[in-house]
């Protein structure tokens, strides 16, 4: 007898461990990422081996009472009652055959548990009837990620709502419009929200479109695609029950082939979720650096220094920039992964699995946590208007009056000014030379919030 056959026997004496030989084989060789698959994506796993035991229990080829013994366990498994017991390292290879393996045994030895004197339940013969690895390890990581791409997408249009609450709350506040890091042109401290709110709400429809792209599977074509060894009335049959029992608007793909040798779907959505990450980045970013002027006031949320009394720091903005730099690495190596494949099968559906679930998880969470961070930014309207009447560059909204060349004459003026009088701020000269109503009119929010300028008839 081998360690490993000693191991599993080890396992078989602990009473109530459903595990079996391949799944202790498969812990034996992979210890690598150091932690088990996700056990999401072994729920999944559990809804498309229900499916595939109810269609082959009511084409005669799985007993009513297997069969029902098998679905009972697997509704156990996709509520999480038996995550414990699956415990294959997250980076192995074969394509995932050791999860699949690993989930066979699993209900395997339950539903035998269940039947009892009845009868048992074999993993291979009885679980794993007309089926692969290489049809239902994908099958499982689509239905998994369409779901959790169905959460992503709520936690976007939480982040949407947010900004759109705070676009109406500003509306009225003044601001410095900025390109470069540098001063450019006046706008309203709400339409620098809702350039934050129309990315959220991009990126909402994105990841809910994106079902359309990972809910075509392959199950039922087994090792290649062309169904070799299951009937053909299981393999048109087999989508249609996991759609019934999952929810997910999954569809069979009319070339099996495909759908088992390319991963381009997977790199697709990992696209989209680093675009999705992108922005996030990029939101918390230019809120980290509005607060860092003082234009808005983040909540206090803890303390920012072991050493330094007061001092707090824009930490939520911080985490959510890490999580997007991570998520979006992520997604390279989801596409790396998908180019791996070669001719009919991807090897390294694993890390795909891995990388692409964690993204989402990364995204959909820093967008929940920005959300609710957003909810409680306060915005300083007198900071804001201090430094639109110190900005030189609000005299751009007089170009339509005066033309470059005589706003540029103007500004010299000005800085020829500061010279004797260095509190002297730009609103103020303004004033001086084109009277305070008409610089009033200009820098008003109502005037910054149009589309161009009307011109006089």
């Amino acid at each position: 007898m081998t360690d490993t056959e000693r191991n599993a026997e080890q396992l078989r004496a602990q009473p109530g461990d459903p595990r079996g030989i391949q799944t202790m084989r498969a812990m034996d060789n992979f210890r690598i990422a150091g932690r088990p698959v996700r056990t999401e994506l072994v729920r999944a796993y559990a809804l498309v081996k229900k499916a595939c035991a109810r269609v082959n229990g009511e084409l005669g080829f799985l007993g009513a009472d297997r069969a029902a013994a098998i679905e009972a366990v697997c509704d156990e498994i996709a509520e999480g009652t038996h995550d414990r017991w699956f415990t294959v390292d997250a980076l192995q290879g074969g394509a995932g055959t050791s999860t699949n393996m690993n989930v066979n045994e699993v209900i395997a030895h339950l539903a035998s548990a269940r039947l009892g004197q009845a009868g048992s339940v074999e993993p291979l013969r009885d679980v794993n009837l007309h089926q692969s690895t290489n049809d239902t390890y994908p099958t499982a990581l689509k239905l998994c990620a369409a779901l959790r791409l169905a959460q992503a997408a709520k936690a976007a249009e939480a982040l949407q709502g947010a900004y759109q609450k705070k676009e109406t709350e500003f509306a009225s506040i003044v601001a410095v419009g900025r390109t470069e890091m540098q001063s450019a042109v006046p706008m309203t401290l709400g339409a620098i929200f809702s350039s934050f709110a129309e990315a959220a709400g991009r990126d909402r429809w994105r990841i809910f479109k994106c079902e359309e792209r990972i809910r075509t599977v392959n199950l039922g074509g087994t090792a290649v695609g062309t169904g070799l060894a299951a009937p053909r009335d299981y393999i048109f049959r087999a989508t249609d029950e996991l759609r019934r029992i999952s929810g997910v608007r999954l569809a069979r793909g009319e070339n099996l082939v495909d759908q088992t040798a390319n991963a381009d779907a997977f790199a697709e959505v990992a696209g989209i979720l680093s675009a999705f990450a992108a922005n996030l980045e990029k939101q918390a970013s230019d809120i980290r650096f509005l607060s860092h002027t003082g234009e808005i006031r983040l909540p206090a949320l803890q303390a920012g220094s072991s050493i330094m009394p007061g001092k707090i720091n824009p930490v939520v903005c911080e985490a959510v920039i890490q999580a997007g730099m991570k998520a979006r690495s992520l997604c390279a190596l989801v596409a790396e992964a998908a180019s791996r494949g070669t001719l009919q099968i991807n090897e390294f559906l694993p890390l795909i699995a891995d990388s692409l679930l964690e993204a989402i998880d990364l995204a959909e969470r820093s967008a929940e946590a920005l959300a609710a961070h957003v909810a409680l930014i306060a915005a300083n309207p007198s900071v804001c208007a201090e430094l639109v009447r110190r900005d030189r560059m609000i005299v751009t909204a007089f170009l339509p009056d005066l033309g470059y060349a005589a706003a540029e004459k103007l500004l010299a003026e000005f800085d020829a000014a500061r010279e004797t009088d260095g509190a002297l701020e730009i609103r103020s000269f303004l004033e001086s030379r084109l009277g305070a109503e008409a610089v009033k009119q200009k820098i008003s929010p109502s005037s910054l919030s149009e589309l161009g300028y009307r011109r006089n008839q």
